[in-house]
C-alpha cells in the first residue's frame, strides 16, 4: 500500500509540477467583471467568463468568451501582457491583435466568442508587442514564447472595451469595462489522481488506527 501511495503522490506531483512539464493542452480561465478593471476602476454590472486553451505542441491558442450586461456596445477585446508582478492586475500593453480579436462581436452588450489562433502567425499579435522588450528577439517565435510564459505565470489579463458616441459625447468605458486575470484551471485527470492518493492515505491511517486500538 505504501509503495502504491508513493507512486500516486509522485505522479500527482509531476502533473502539478507546472504547465511547461505537460504535453497536453493547458486551460486558463478569467472571471470578467468591473472590479478587476483598472483603466480606470468603474462600477459596471457587466460580467463574463473567458477561457484560453493553449496547445504549445500545435502552436495554437483557443479563446472562448461569454459576456452580458455591458453598459455600452463592445468596441474591442484582447489579451494584455506581461505584468512585472504576477497577479497584480496592473495595466500593461495589448499582446494580441489590435484593436480587437478578429471576429469578436462588436457593437453589442452581450455575446459569445470562440476562435482558435495560430501562435506562429504574425497576425495573432500586436505589432507593438513584437517590437517591445517583452519579445527580446522581436519576431513571432519570441512573441509566442513571451505570451505563453505570461499566461502560464499569471501575468496576463483579458478585457472587453465599450464605447458609444451620443451627441458628440463618448459613453461606456473605452479604456476597458470588464477584465479578468487568466489563471490555470486544474485538469480533471490531475484532480482525480490527487484525490485517489489522498483517499489512499486516509485508508492507511484508518487501518493503522484500527490496528492500534
Amino acid at each position: 500500500m505504501k509503495s502504491l501511495l508513493s507512486a500516486l503522490f509522485v505522479a500527482a506531483a509531476a502533473m502539478f509540477a507546472g504547465p511547461t512539464a505537460q504535453a497536453i493542452p493547458l486551460t486558463f480561465e478569467a472571471d470578467l467583471n468591473s472590479a478587476n478593471e483598472n483603466n480606470p476602476l468603474n462600477h459596471s454590472t457587466g460580467t463574463g467568463t473567458a477561457f484560453v486553451i493553449l496547445d504549445p505542441a500545435l502552436h495554437t491558442m483557443e479563446v472562448q468568451i461569454t459576456f452580458s450586461g455591458l453598459t455600452a456596445p463592445t468596441s474591442a477585446s484582447h489579451i494584455h501582457c506581461c505584468e512585472a508582478t504576477p497577479g497584480a492586475n496592473l495595466n500593461v500593453m495589448v499582446a494580441t491583435t489590435v484593436p480587437s480579436f478578429p471576429g469578436f462581436p462588436l457593437g453589442v452588450t452581450a455575446g459569445t466568442y470562440d476562435q482558435t489562433f495560430n501562435l506562429l502567425d504574425i497576425g495573432t499579435y500586436n505589432p507593438a508587442f513584437i517590437a517591445s522588450a517583452f519579445d527580446p528577439t522581436h519576431d513571432v517565435l519570441g512573441a509566442e514564447a513571451a505570451l505563453i510564459n505570461g499566461i502560464e505565470n499569471a501575468e496576463t489579463y483579458l478585457n472587453i472595451h465599450t464605447s458609444l458616441i451620443v451627441d458628440s459625447v463618448e459613453h461606456g468605458f473605452p479604456g476597458g469595462e470588464i477584465r479578468g486575470l487568466l489563471l490555470p484551471v486544474p485538469e480533471p485527470s490531475s484532480a482525480i489522481l490527487l484525490g485517489a492518493a489522498l483517499l489512499g492515505l486516509c485508508l492507511v491511517r484508518r487501518r493503522k488506527m484500527t490496528t492500534l486500538s
